[in-house]
């Protein structure tokens, strides 16, 4: 029987290189099948359909992901080089493999609903992390779903600046200031201030 991972390499690559390039709704299934220098009928017989090649690009690479930051964080048990590594590698994602990182990015409300919960989602694993850093009394903030998404944001609006031309890159030269500002971010034990309408 033939081994179709080639191709399926090859349609990999060049859905990549378009959804990025010209976006996930802008780009046909002829445009996808030229650009892999295969016939229309050969990418469904990979794909029924051009939501289910999105559906497995976007669920294979965040999955792999999320596998790399548990994996990178296992030679530390204390809360803050856990939160290093993982935005370090984050950053790294980002500067060595940009158009596989702005797929992830441009198209996660898309991707997200599919993906359940656990060690194959990194939004799970950077939350597993934060619970450990309330209970070590390393964060402040007593919510592990609002400082996750504090992390997130941090990390994120920068890569998303830098695709929008409103940075320069490379994101990893920001690391340690983004690691610095979750660090401050998570520390805030404070109340709000009540603002008085006179």
């Amino acid at each position: 029987m033939k081994d179709g991972r080639p191709t399926r390499q090859r349609i990999h690559e060049a859905a990549l290189r378009l959804f990025v390039q010209q976006g996930v709704t802008e780009t046909s299934v002829r445009d996808l099948a030229q650009a892999a220098g295969i016939a229309e009928g050969t990418l469904y017989r990979h794909y029924a359909s051009k939501d289910d090649l999105v559906a497995d690009l976007f669920a294979r690479n965040y999955t792999a992901f999320a596998h790399r930051l548990t994996e990178l964080q296992a030679p530390n048990t204390a809360f803050r080089p856990r939160l290093a590594a993982v935005i370090g590698e984050v950053c790294r994602f980002h500067d060595d493999d940009p158009t596989l990182f702005r797929f992830l990015l441009l198209v996660q409300h898309q991707g997200l609903p599919r993906i359940a919960d656990g060690a194959d989602n990194p939004v799970s694993v950077l939350h597993h992390l934060v619970e450990q850093g309330i209970r070590d009394g390393e964060v402040g903030l007593s919510d592990p779903a609002l400082a996750t998404a504090m992390i997130l944001g941090l990390m994120l609006q920068p890569a998303t600046a830098i695709l929008y031309g409103r940075l320069q890159a490379p994101l990893s030269r920001f690391t340690d200031q983004i690691n610095a500002a979750c660090l401050r971010a998570l520390a805030s034990t404070s109340q709000p201030t009540e603002v008085h309408h006179g």
